[in-house]
């Protein structure tokens, strides 16, 4: 078994433990969120869209909303039983979700208008082939759209952080800084034509909670942030509020139309 396929089986073994807990985590049900990213896509009542890494389907539902079909694709099959279970509560019949692999997508070349990945290239280990395989579905002048995590511009920084996300959860490969995400989007043929910044300011203990991380690995991660806290060892500035450590996690939203 090659490195790559190790890799995936951490994928799903992490987000078969976390699918309940990952589907109400209020950074990815976040419905501003959502809206706002549905909008910076442009699509339209005629458009049909793809969301890689669609997890729970919380951005598919809300594509779903104002597109003619959406098609949602996740690795791990624990978190598209809850996106079945919730097309079928909430009746939506131009949705469908599939088991599949985000670096080799089961579709034609052109398949797609739009196509869309949110708070996930982070988690794979080479996000140029994801990003290739999008292209490639995505039709000419449609349009591709990606969130996720980013980090310090400042190599050494940046580090400090992907190593207390991966401590948390191994299934974390490497955040991109922003600058390198735009590198690598334009590279896969992208014009990129809207870029927006953001944060997630996520509780420390329940961060931890959400991803089971075992107890050894949390001291780590929660000595980490300490020292991060008193020496600005990252950029993500942890503070307290009522007790609690907090820390501030960027995201970037690069929106581009394939050449």
């Amino acid at each position: 078994m090659s490195d790559t396929d190790d890799h995936k089986q951490t994928v799903q073994a992490a987000f078969t433990r976390q699918a309940e807990a990952y589907a109400s985590n209020a950074s990815v049900t976040d419905t501003e969120r959502i809206d706002r990213l549905v909008r910076m896509a442009g699509v339209g009542p005629d458009s049909r869209v793809l969301e890689v890494a669609t997890g729970p389907g919380h951005v598919a539902f809300g594509f779903a909303d104002v597109c003619q079909e959406v098609v949602g694709i996740d690795l791990t099959d624990a978190p598209l039983a809850i996106a079945v279970d919730r097309k079928r509560d909430r009746g939506v019949d131009n949705a469908v979700f599939l088991q599949g692999d985000a670096e080799s997508l089961p579709f034609s070349d052109d398949a797609f208008d739009t196509v869309v990945c949110r708070l996930a290239l982070h988690h794979v280990e080479v996000p140029a082939r994801v990003l290739e395989e999008m292209v490639r579905v995505c039709r000419p002048d449609g349009m591709v759209a990606v969130e996720d995590l980013v980090v310090s511009e400042h190599a050494e920084r940046g580090t400090y952080q992907n190593e207390f996300e991966r401590l948390r959860d191994p299934s974390h490969v490497r955040a991109l800084s922003l600058s390198e995400l735009l590198e690598t989007v334009a590279e896969r043929g992208i014009e990129v034509e809207q870029v927006r910044t953001g944060t997630l300011v996520p509780e420390m203990e329940a961060w931890l909670s959400n991803a089971e991380t075992p107890d050894h690995r949390a001291e780590t991660v929660r000595e980490m942030l300490r020292a991060d806290e008193e020496r600005d060892l990252s950029g993500t500035r942890p503070f307290r509020e009522d007790g609690d450590l907090h820390f501030v996690q960027r995201t970037a939203t690069v929106v581009g139309r394939v050449l």
